[in-house]
């Protein structure tokens, strides 16, 4: 199996999970685990960098989907880092590219999230 998962802290509140290879019904649950630890430990600020993503499912949309859910109450902010055309459009097709910032670059992400917040992030 193709997959590959690891994560960053960039400073007290953000944070980013970079996911490589194929986010499907069998690997989304570890990213689900380590996206609620990261929240849990009261990040507010998720950047999940799919650059390295060579696919991914419907049980990945719902991974993304609760996790925003769970920032926002607080918040937070979820944003996407994608550059696979695919992927990108799978968010389109399904009206999620509205509800998450999609970047084309971690720093563009970080900019993004640093500039709602006053610039606080760098």
């Amino acid at each position: 199996m193709n997959f590959q998962i690891q994560d960053q802290e960039v400073d007290s509140e953000t944070h980013v999970i970079e996911l490589g290879g194929e986010i499907d019904l069998y690997t989304a649950p570890e990213f689900k685990e380590r996206m609620a630890e990261i929240i849990e430990e009261g990040k507010t600020r998720v950047i999940v960098d799919l650059s390295q993503a060579t696919f991914i499912d419907s049980t990945t949309l719902g991974v993304l989907v609760g996790g925003v859910k769970r920032l926002r109450p607080a918040g937070g902010s979820l944003t996407l880092v994608c550059t696979d055309e695919n992927i990108t459009k799978i968010f389109e097709i399904t009206g999620l590219d509205r509800v998450f910032p999609i970047h084309a670059s971690r720093d563009e992400a970080l900019a993004d999230v640093a500039d709602a917040d006053g610039g606080a992030a760098t």
